[in-house]
């Protein structure tokens, strides 16, 4: 499928992981941007512009033909966007706020050809809904550490949250921030 060098805008394990099963090879760049000076009301666009900053915080970075993949994640309860928790306080707070409430998880992907600078955007939306998260899996997800690198602390697809999914429309893929048919379908409309 691909021509050009792939590069993956993240430092991301679970964007990484994911990665791999669009290209076994890619090299892999940490964006440094501060997202919380992005802002929009809208979580789709939201995510849009974050990955376009941290495009345009990598660009410079790049001397070779290549197709850089960057991404956001958001989460959205009640019409409120959560990003990563600040400390474990908020985590607590926002896995809480999960039981009985459907939850959107929003991602926004860019590819961008870094020779030419043509660019395609897309979002994807997982929707869950939560039944009871117990007291336990909550200390449980926190005391692991990932969910604090998680947007809204979230990491629907950890083991321990299984039995607290009522339903879920979307891929695990997505959950973990790389919708993998969109980001191919990107991908693919830069390189041509």
């Amino acid at each position: 499928m691909n021509t050009l060098k792939i590069i993956l805008g993240s430092s991301s394990k679970f964007r990484q992981r994911v990665f791999a099963k669009i290209t076994p090879t890619f090299e892999s760049l940490s964006p440094d941007i501060d997202e919380k000076t992005i802002r929009d009301e809208d979580p789709k666009t939201l995510t849009r512009m974050i990955a376009h900053a941290k495009a345009d915080a990598l660009l410079p970075k790049i001397h070779e033909p290549a197709v850089l993949v960057t991404a956001d994640q958001i989460v959205v309860v009640n019409g409120h966007v959560r990003e990563k928790p600040r400390d474990e306080e908020e985590c607590r707070a926002f896995l809480h706020s999960y039981n009985d409430q459907p939850v959107e998880v929003v991602n926004g992907i860019v590819a961008t050809h870094t020779q030419t600078g043509m660019r395609a955007e897309g979002n994807d939306v997982v929707r869950i809904q939560f039944k009871h998260i117990p007291e336990a899996v909550i200390e449980q997800l926190i005391l692991e550490g990932d969910v604090m690198h998680c947007a809204g602390g979230l990491r629907a697809e950890h083991p321990a949250l299984q039995n607290s999914i009522a339903s879920m429309d979307g891929t695990v893929e997505s959950l973990r921030g790389v919708p993998l048919e969109l980001t191919k379908r990107l991908i693919k409309q830069v390189e041509s």
